[in-house]
């Protein structure tokens, strides 16, 4: 029996479709229908009913569907296992960080790290609060820096690295950029730029709306580039986080302190990785980056 005709199995009950499983599949419909059919015969009994354009699984076509998602999970554990016994010996540290973040931390840490550790390969990927969840969760990074969103889990080790303010930034050209401080409230006629992937957009656009207490429309970029160069345009406003206020960014955009009610908005960040990863550089790592916040604290 081929593990192949099991994932095609799969994929047309997921799908519910013939014709969008080949798709997702990359073969031809005619393909994939023989492929089931060739299953089918192997195990000497039918999976699946066949009307016209339509077809429905058998009792022994739904007892093979739910024991084929339990087998293709253990498939792809198995996978990743042999693959990270195989580079024991090639040490190796995949860090992911948030899309939005821009302060200079992380990057000295890793350069720190590497000075340190110059036989450890560091591999780095950026995302939205809610993919790097999902990196770490599924074992893809060894260490994140996010901020908290959600209840700490006991399966996690959640390394408290600095609470930062919150600031927005704005253009010089608008009004507001002659004051101290701003609410959301103060805010609610100008667009709102969050940096941030297509598919976490509604994530991002309830975080700000339904926690920060923003009322206003939102506009989306994938970069800090791309957001600050639409601020520098007066299109909107970015909200932004730092360990210190820096009341101008470059020559066309002011920084300002973003408050709710009377009490400056603050974030925390940590670094979360699992705890039954065994890299031991995870720890190391994570001890370095919390050095350079408290750092920067001092300096600033």
């Amino acid at each position: 029996m081929m593990l192949k005709q099991i994932k095609y199995f799969v994929t047309v009950v997921k799908c519910n479709s013939f014709t969008e499983a080949a798709e997702e599949c990359y073969i031809s419909q005619s393909a994939i229908s023989q492929q089931i059919r060739a299953l089918e015969e192997n195990l000497g009994v039918r999976l699946i009913y066949r009307e016209n354009r339509k077809f429905s699984l058998t009792p022994a076509g739904e007892y093979f569907y739910n024991q084929s998602l339990i087998l293709l999970d253990e498939v792809e554990r198995l996978r990743r296992e042999t693959v990270r016994i195989d580079k024991k010996n090639n040490r190796q540290i995949r860090i992911g960080y948030l899309k939005c973040y821009g302060g200079e931390e992380l990057q000295h840490s890793i350069a720190l790290f590497t000075k340190q550790h110059p036989n450890i390969d560091i591999h780095i990927v950026n995302g939205t609060h809610e993919e790097l969840y999902d990196l770490l969760r599924l074992g893809e990074v060894d260490l994140v820096l996010n901020d908290q969103r959600r209840a700490f889990s006991s399966e996690y080790e959640n390394f408290h690295l600095y609470s930062c303010y919150c600031y927005t930034e704005i253009s010089n050209l608008n009004a507001l950029s002659v004051l101290d401080k701003v609410t959301m409230d103060d805010l609610k006629r100008l667009p709102c730029i969050l940096v941030t992937s297509k598919e976490q957009q509604e994530n991002e656009r309830d975080y700000y709306q339904n926690v920060l207490g923003y009322s206003g429309n939102f506009l989306f970029v994938d970069n800090l580039v791309e957001g600050r160069l639409m601020v520098a345009g007066n299109k909107g406003f970015m909200p932004v986080e730092a360990v210190t206020n820096i009341p101008q960014v470059g020559v066309s955009i002011t920084r300002l302190s973003l408050f709710r009610s009377d009490v400056q908005i603050q974030r925390d960040y940590f670094a979360f990785w699992k705890k039954d990863n065994i890299n031991p550089d995870i720890k190391s790592f994570a001890n370095i980056l919390y050095d350079m916040f408290a750092n920067s604290l001092k300096i600033n």
